[in-house]
């Protein structure tokens, strides 16, 4: 576990750094994620993981692996159904999408979660920004996230971004940049 980017990520929201990107390498997105998610929830955050890189049941895994409790996960899971055809009869705490590119829905099933966890202490954790550079322009992208990321300050909800900072072109950097309240850099991005 790297231990600057949670203290990093848990001293930001304790100071009201609710919306953060976190950019890093491509291999230590699945580390970073995990990392972050386990933080999270040890500090008492029900997380809606919204995964565009990874299906939902893959991330079950890691996260079982970690030793984190999937029972208090919720997932918007938009890769599933668009590998496989069709969504997964059967699954507890996933509201499959039909694919990456449907942002009318993706942004319908974040908002029925954050009105579904509004008694809780949500968390949204966006798994790969990047991901979605392979199925919509990134200014079609920046302006999905400044909306939700506008939801999320309004809510007074923790919101957490990660990417592949060289997946990213500077333009989209800068303007996810404003959005933010910080960006967590990897020493080697």
């Amino acid at each position: 576990m790297s231990l600057d980017l949670i203290e990093t990520v848990t001293g930001d929201i304790s100071r009201g750094k609710n919306l953060l990107l976190r950019l890093t390498t491509a291999d230590r997105l699945r580390q970073d994620n995990i990392d972050i998610v386990k933080t999270m929830a040890d500090k008492g955050y029900d997380l809606i993981i919204i995964t565009t890189n990874q299906p939902s049941e893959v991330l079950k895994k890691n996260y079982e692996r970690a030793g984190i409790d999937v029972a208090r996960l919720y997932f918007i899971d938009a890769i599933t159904s668009y590998a496989i055809g069709t969504a997964p009869p059967g699954e507890k705490n996933v509201r499959f999408i039909g694919g990456p590119s449907n942002l009318t829905d993706l942004g319908i099933a974040i908002t029925g979660a954050l009105n579904e966890f509004s008694d809780k202490r949500p968390c949204i954790l966006f798994d790969s920004v990047s991901t979605m550079l392979i199925y919509l322009p990134s200014a079609t992208i920046s302006k999905f996230i400044h909306n939700i990321s506008n939801r999320l300050r309004l809510i007074e909800t923790p919101g957490i971004f990660l990417a592949v900072g060289k997946g990213l072109d500077p333009m989209m950097i800068s303007n996810l940049s404003t959005f933010m309240d910080d960006i967590i850099q990897s020493d080697v991005v």
